[in-house]
């Protein structure tokens, strides 16, 4: 239920100011109500609101339609991409409608719900509300969008200081912590009380004003503690957020920090795009509460879009906005939604939940809730979005929302424009002080990549050793040999910067997002990465200049020296700004990374080395003059030759003066490689390398604030996949021991053939789990323990769930029993049918589905599953029989009409099912899941779970862990694993039909509630527990000594005895594995070998990429050496471009 807002007012007095977590010592609503009432009597008036309304606001984009000849879909291979351009397709203009016709608006002090299948329009709604949308000229924007009745485009520079977006992709630093974002989002927003805000505060009582400016001090203070209590994040705000490639918190942790970020600023309107991914029903309830007390006491405005909110989450909510297609289906409030569309004919079921019933509608699932109702008259029902939509627009309640949209504001509202709309700055911190705080969080960033430091450092003292001990103490008239060392010192840490691409284009979606955030300034940005650049360039100039300039001979006084590793170090900064530039300015890592190498090459070719100055044709003489390797060559070379020691005219007896046209002996060699001899050359070569860093760090600011590479939603025109139209949502049975039988409502049960099965049937036991990891803040002294005696198994043929509050070591558990564990220590038994699981055994005989569907997206589905059969299978089976698996895959999960689909653009519930589908494939007796429906709707997480209860029918032993289950996936369940915060058992044991095992069971404690009728048990049954983000349980209850007590647990315990589970049972054998791999090493180099050919083949854009480079090349070295002669002295320019060639 939602908090009762008619909360005692008295307890604002017990409200302390010391710290976040005294704040909030009575739960965020005291908090808000406190800040609320001192604030608004300072001000003398309501605190600032805003109101948002948008007229006829539609969104189209010009896509180009290739029109296929072909009747099959052909793959993207470099071939194909070239007939479908040039041959066989023809293409044409076609309007893509992302929105249309949307009218409606968001009122000050509510919180809206939004509804909507994947690519409905939810996101790009909230996008164009918030000043986010990308806009591009193929991008067509109409209809009028006000805030408190100002246009959006009079403030679309300062919009995003009044309305945070919170994005449904979680982009961040992985090496920073979860304290260290928020801290950094808090200062680039506004870190303290401005001194404005302290002017506004002052037209209450002198008591009233001192008392609001000390809460609102205290607020800016404490306000990241603040977001971290509030969000549950307390126990991990030390541990770096981490991604796909770094472990750091969990995916819903994750997901919790991208809330938390777009919480500071105090902004007016806060939008959140799918903030419950990888959250558990309970911290869903927590924060969508906390985000209602927030719109009812600070008059906020909050719409928040929501994939699978339970009925308890719903009803929190004000008003709900459901979409479809671009258009609106009901928008209106919660109470009245199930009322009108009974009036259409529609009705929810009493078991179905009223978020799931709603996003079934206009979709073919809605067949399932038609009644026969005489008020509907002989009208027929709507059966698309577009109908819906016809209709609401006809409706009384769009009705009302027409004459609200055009009736005047509330003079309030007008109130706030002058007040704190106009005031606004476009950033809250200025230049500088944004551009210090990025400097140090730049640092931070790039001192926290050891690896790629460590291996910077190996890597250029390896080779300053290799070029110091191959050409020590050179003989200075060897012109050549001391060109070619100058060439290769500038040229080698060029190239070394060239690997900071793939991390400087990661960061870019973390810069666009925040950029759009208005936290920082773009200069400021741009600055801050070339200053965090900085101390690495120095490290690299000072330990390879230092090895290559004393070991080889070069002129023996410091100031050559100094002048040597400053020349290096601008040539290092002034590379490292060129491929930042490249990384702001190229689509991808595919496009930019070619781009590099094909740049450096031309800044080599015409560095004055390879090609000397004279043989470079005229009409390209002016690559020399803008070739950065040319001039750091130059200056070099000049700073050796012109120094005292050889700027001389007798050099080992040889007077060149006399014998070279007064020539002294230093400018006799610089001239034999047309090099300039004039000192001058020195600081022109510093100026033009200060004046060309300052060249790229423009373009590169030019780049990040006029291009970026951002798609709005659903822009895509293709042809619909009926797999999902065909892949039932209705209920899967579960295993049934008649071999033909069906469920009620007539679905097949596939029937499969014990007798040639694949895979040995497993149960899986783990006996007293304990698990200890070194505490982060004493890892030498101190541990912690993460798992305590955790004790249960998981039967053939069934689906065991994990299930408990934020941080009770669900995932934890799962992977010290899927040995997945390599730090920290396990004490207790796993057990495989009733042996000893040896990690060998583990690894050979499961399957492990990770939260991140990660493939190789060039393959097609078929072959992803044929490549996981063939590697993961023993050798001794039979190839027929793994084509045969493959094709049970895709029978389970329904993939047929997909499997010789590219894996690449696939939706995210196929890349699920797929994810799924390869784990099945190695036909593994136990097969783990992590949150497999973790990012997905209520529909398709209905369908990933049917396809996981039929894997479970075929004998397979399947354990997963799993968030917000809606009450029709939590009875696909067999037995439950419920764990509390300390990683505790509160329950473990059958579920039992619609779960009443398990509600009996909780009813029976003393202090907790029944369960209401309709109420999800899933939902309850964390309730009472007391899971979700808040500071205190539901109650005292002591919920692990009372299951300990339990019959359950001796239950639990008789079981565990049995044979099979903890002991072997008379006649089984144990899993044993001879070889590590199930292939042999010819079956493993066929497939990975052609896996990665499928990779290049079919990414056209990199392969054109290559191609297109590879002419410009042939055509830049046929044009320098045509009619070149064949004399002697050109024979290193061609052995330097044959190498050149092959690199």
């Amino acid at each position: 239920m939602a908090v009762d807002f008619q909360q005692d007012q008295n307890q604002e007095k017990h409200v302390s100011l010391e710290s976040g977590k005294t704040l909030l010592a009575h739960g965020p609503h005291v908090l808000h109500e406190y800040v609320s009432t001192k604030l608004e009597a300072a001000l003398g008036r309501a605190l600032p609101q805003m109101e948002m309304r948008f007229s006829n606001l539609s969104i189209s984009a010009d896509i180009t339609v290739v029109e296929e000849d072909s009747s099959k879909t052909e793959l993207p291979t470099l071939l194909n991409t070239i007939k479908k351009s040039f041959v066989t397709s023809k293409t044409h203009q076609a309007r893509k409608e992302i929105l249309k016709n949307l009218s409606g608006s968001f009122k000050p002090g509510t919180i809206t719900l939004l509804l909507g299948q994947p690519g409905s329009g939810k996101s790009s709604l909230m996008k164009i509300l918030s000043g986010r949308f990308p806009t591009a000229k193929n991008i067509t924007i109409e209809g009028d969008i006000t805030y408190n009745g100002v246009p959006q485009k009079e403030i679309t520079k300062t919009l995003p200081q009044f309305a945070a977006y919170v994005n449904q992709r979680d982009k961040h630093y992985p090496v920073l912590t979860v304290k260290e974002t928020l801290e950094f989002a808090h200062t680039f927003t506004g870190g303290e009380l401005t001194r404005r805000g302290e002017e506004l505060l002052s037209k209450g009582s002198p008591e009233e004003n001192l008392a609001a400016l000390e809460a609102a001090k205290a607020m800016f203070a404490h306000y990241p503690d603040i977001v971290i209590q509030q969000l549950g994040l307390e126990n991990c705000q030390n541990t770096i957020v981490g991604d796909a490639m770094l472990r750091g918190v969990s995916g819903g942790e994750r997901k919790r920090v991208t809330t938390g970020e777009m919480e500071f600023g105090m902004k007016y309107v806060t939008l959140m795009d799918e903030i419950s991914t990888g959250l558990d029903s309970a911290a869903t309830y927590d924060i969508v509460n906390t985000q209602r007390s927030i719109a009812k006491t600070l008059r906020k405005t909050v719409v928040i879009a929501l994939l699978q909110p339970s009925p308890e989450v719903f009803s929190l909510f004000d008003d709900v906005m459901i979409m479809n297609e671009g258009e609106v289906m009901y928008h209106g409030p919660r109470e009245q939604a199930l009322d009108y569309f009974q009036s259409l004919g529609f009705v929810c079921p009493p078991e179905r939940d009223v978020a799931d019933f709603l996003l079934d509608l206009g979709t073919k699932q809605q067949y399932k809730y038609e009644v026969d109702t005489s008020s509907h008259g002989s009208k027929p029902r709507p059966r698309y979005a577009s109908e819906y939509a016809e209709i609401f627009r006809n409706s009384t309640i769009h009705a009302e929302t027409l004459r609200e949209l055009d009736a005047p504001h509330n003079p309030d509202l007008l109130a706030n424009i002058a007040a704190h709309m106009e005031p606004m700055p476009e950033f809250h911190q200025s230049f500088w002080e944004s551009t210090m705080t990025l400097s140090r969080r730049q640092l931070m960033v790039q001192f926290r990549n050891l690896p790629f430091i460590i291996g910077r450092v190996v890597m250029i003292f390896i080779m300053g050793l290799l070029y110091s001990t191959t050409f020590y103490q050179f003989d200075p008239k060897e012109i050549q040999v001391v060109m070619g060392i100058i060439f290769a010192a500038a040229m080698f840490l060029a190239f070394g910067q060239q690997s900071q691409i793939p991390t400087f284009i990661e960061a870019r979606d973390v810069f666009y997002k925040q950029r759009r955030a208005n936290f920082y300034r773009t200069s400021s940005y741009v600055l801050a990465n070339s200053v965090a650049q900085i101390p690495l360039a120095i490290g690299e100039s000072i330990l390879f200049g230092t090895l290559v300039y004393w070991m080889c001979g070069f002129a023996t006084k410091s100031v050559e020296f100094i002048i040597f590793e400053v020349i290096l170090f601008m040539t290092n900064m002034v590379f490292a700004a060129w491929f930042f530039f490249l990384a702001a300015v190229c689509a991808d890592n595919n496009i930019a990374t070619p781009l590099s190498l094909v740049s450096v090459l031309f800044y080599v070719v015409f560095a004055g080395f390879i090609v000397t100055k004279s043989q470079m044709p005229d009409y390209f003489i002016w690559l020399y003059w803008i070739s950065p390797i040319a001039w750091s060559i130059r200056a070099l070379a000049v700073n050796q030759y012109r120094s005292d020691s050889f700027d001389v005219c007798e050099y080992d007896d040889v007077n060149y003066c006399e014998q070279f046209d007064n020539q002294k002996m230093g400018e006799y060699y610089l001239n034999l490689f047309d090099v300039p001899s004039e000192k001058t050359w020195i600081p022109y070569t510093i100026i033009f390398m200060a004046a060309l860093y300052v060249v790229y760090m423009f373009l590169t600011y030019l780049a990040l604030e006029y291009k970026r590479y951002e798609t709005p939603e659903n822009v895509t025109l293709g042809k619909k996949q009926e797999a999902e139209d065909a892949y039932t949502i209705a209920s899967t049975p579960k295993s049934s021991n008649t071999p033909d039988s069906t469920s009620s409502k007539g679905e097949i049960v596939l029937d499969i053939n014990r007798s040639d099965l694949n895979f040995t049937p497993v149960t899986l036991a783990f006996k007293d789990l304990w698990y200890t990891v070194p505490l982060p803040s004493n890892p030498k002294h101190e541990t912690i323990d993460l798992l305590k005696g955790i004790t249960g198994y998981a039967l053939p043929g069934t689906m065991t769930a994990l299930m408990g509050s934020s941080g009770a070591g669900k995932t934890t558990l799962m992977d010290v029993i899927a040995g997945r564990k390599t730090a920290g220590t396990i004490q207790g038994q796993i057990l495989l049918n009733g042996y000893e699981a040896t990690d060998l055994a583990i690894r050979r005989s499961t399957g492990y589905c990770e939260q991140m569907d990660i493939h190789s997206e060039a393959s097609t589905i078929r072959e992803a599953l044929t490549f996981s059969a063939f590697l993961r299978q023993d050798s001794s089976v039979p190839d027929s029989k793994k084509f045969d698996s493959v094709n049970e895959c895709l029978d389970l999960l329904d993939m047929h009409n997909i499997a010789d689909q590219i894996i690449r653009g696939s939706s995210v519930e196929q890349m699920k099912r797929l994810t799924i589908g390869v784990e099945l494939a190695a036909q593994p007796s136990v097969l783990f899941l992590d949150e497999p429906t973790s990012g997905l709707d209520a529909r398709s997480a209905k369908l990933i779970m049917d396809g996981v209860r039929k894997v479970a029918n075929t004998g397979r032993t399947i354990v997963c862990t799993i968030h917000q289950p809606s009450s029709e996936v939590f009875f696909l369940f067999d037995s439950l694993l419920l764990l509390k915060r300390g990683g505790e058992t509160v329950f473990f044991g059958d579920l039992g039909k619609n779960c009443r095992n398990l509600i009996n069971y909780f009813e029976a404690i003393p202090g907790v509630a029944p369960i209401t009728p309709g109420y999800n048990p899933a939902t309850w049954m964390l309730e009472c527990i007391g899971a979700g983000v808040g500071n205190t349980s539901a109650d005292d209850t002591d919920f692990v000594q009372v299951f300990n007590n339990s019959e359950k647990k001796q239950l639990l315990d008789e079981t565990m005895a049995k044979p099979g589970v903890c002991t072997p049972a008379p006649g089984a054998q144990e899993l044993i594995f001879t070889q590590k791999r199930a292939a042999s090493s010819v079956v493993q180099m066929k497939y990975v070998v052609g896996r990665f050919i499928d990779l290049y083949w079919r990414t056209p854009s990199y392969n054109l990429t290559r191609y297109v480079m590879s002419i410009i090349l042939a055509l830049l070295f046929g044009t320098i050496f045509v009619d070149a002669e064949y004399a002697s002295y050109q024979e290193p320019t061609r052995v330097w471009y044959v190498f050149w060639r092959r690199v």
